[in-house]
Parts: C-alpha cells; sequence; structure tokens
C-alpha cells in the first residue's frame, strides 16, 4: 500500500475555513466515486512541519493499492465529476508540496490516528530495529501504520508513525544518534 501525503495551504486571502469547505468536498467526490486502486483519503488541519516552515495548514493522505493506482487518482482528480470540485480547491490553494509513502507495517487508519510522528535519520543509515523502537510503547488497538519515503516532491522526512499518541520509542532520548522526530497533533477537517 502506497500513500500520497500533500501538504497545502489556502492562497493568501481565503479564508481557511472556505478552503477547509472545498478540500473536503473534493474528498467526499473521490469517496464516492472511487477510482480503480484508490483505497480511501482523509484530509487534516495541522501545523506546519518543521521541514516546510510555515507552508501548510492542511496535511492530505491518499492510500492506494500501488503506483499504477496512484496515476489512475490523479487522472481521476481533474477527470469527469471530480474536476470541478478540484478546480474550486486548487484555484483557492496557495503553495503545497507532496511525497510517496510505503506502508512498512500495521494499517492505513488515517482518521482515527490524531498523532503523525514524522522521523528523519542520518543518511545511509538504516536500523533493523526501527519498528519496535518507534512502536515501543504503543497501544496494539490504536496503533497506526509506520510508513516510509518512496518519493519526495520536496522536502520530507524518511519516515511516519501515524498513532492515537506519541509512543514512547520516539522520545529524543532513545533515539539514536543524529535522528529527529516531530511530532504533530491533526483533526480531521
Amino acid at each position: 500500500m502506497l500513500a500520497y501525503v500533500f501538504w497545502h495551504r489556502p492562497a493568501e486571502g481565503v479564508e481557511p475555513e472556505a478552503y477547509a469547505r472545498l478540500v473536503r468536498r473534493f474528498h467526499r467526490s473521490i469517496a464516492a466515486h472511487p477510482p480503480g486502486g484508490f483505497l480511501r483519503s482523509v484530509s487534516f488541519a495541522a501545523p506546519a512541519p518543521n521541514w516546510l516552515g510555515e507552508l501548510p495548514a492542511f496535511e492530505d493522505w491518499y492510500a492506494v493499492e500501488d503506483m499504477a493506482a496512484l496515476g489512475v487518482l490523479n487522472e481521476a482528480a481533474i477527470g469527469r465529476g471530480h474536476r470541478s470540485l478540484h478546480d474550486a480547491a486548487a484555484r483557492a490553494a496557495g503553495p503545497g508540496t507532496g511525497a510517496i509513502y510505503r506502508l512498512l507495517e500495521g494499517g492505513a487508519e488515517f482518521e482515527s490516528t490524531r498523532v503523525a510522528v514524522w522521523i528523519e535519520t542520518p543518511r545511509g543509515v538504516q536500523s533493523p530495529l526501527l519498528a519496535p523502537l518507534l512502536g515501543d510503547g504503543m497501544d496494539p488497538e490504536r496503533a497506526g501504520g509506520l510508513w516510509q519515503r518512496q518519493l519526495a516532491l520536496g522536502p520530507a522526512p524518511e519516515y511516519c508513525l501515524l498513532a492515537a499518541e506519541p509512543p514512547d520509542g520516539v522520545a529524543p532520548t532513545r533515539l539514536r544518534q543524529g535522528w529527529s522526530a516531530t511530532v504533530t497533533q491533526r483533526t480531521p477537517i
């Protein structure tokens, strides 16, 4: 499973709530008439992650089966049945950036995982203990998923752990030297 993650904000002069309504309408349209390989999507009001400065006010997750489904979603978003809603949101949008992540373990229960823990590792450093470390202290009943970046369309951390609350394993004293974790609280719009 893959997820296209898109960070964005309204254009200058566009009210955030009006922009959120446009984004919600687009997500509802895609869910009502899903293209092949599309699994689910959600948009969150989220603080600007530190690697993007002040860029986003929203964080969208689009789960798809594979890269081919991502292409189908891309075409469908501007195709018949979705185009007017897509274009309305796009006209109201300011800057944005995105990345594609692959699910390493867990699930894609985006709505119930209000915390995103973005983990940056030094280049070339791999850890076979990554998942156990990051998941330490997570309630398995409320756990989300561990995602790894596959393709960056702008700045984006190597890993994302979605959870109901920050697990003990991401505490600064627990992370390996050179690793950093940014915890963001998100609210579905």
